[in-house]
């Protein structure tokens, strides 16, 4: 494995609008893949998709940016991310209830 001269970073991300039942998560962690992102996404009870994801500044600032569109039949309302501790994550993975 490649060792990132930049510092690796853990984000926690929000999201609200029509995020569910339209392939979001699945396609999130074909993004992620692609983009090198580490981290987990799950569906949440109140209809909002979370996301913590693990990369160096541009990674997450990239991912971060797709987050605002998302998938084609998504309606993102609301994306909330918050800085948190650093977990290292090996892979991106889908979370199921």
């Amino acid at each position: 494995m490649v060792k990132s001269k930049y510092k690796m970073k853990h984000i926690n991300i929000r999201i609200t609008g029509k995020v569910q039942g339209v392939s979001f998560r699945a396609t999130t962690k074909a993004i992620a893949d692609q983009m090198g992102v580490r981290g987990l996404i799950r569906n949440e009870k109140d209809g909002s998709v979370y996301i913590e994801a693990e990369g160096d500044d541009l990674q997450l600032e990239v991912f971060t940016e797709w987050c605002h569109e998302g998938p084609d039949r998504s309606k993102i309302e609301l994306v909330e991310v918050s800085p948190a501790e650093f977990k290292n994550y090996r892979n991106f993975e889908i979370l199921k209830r």
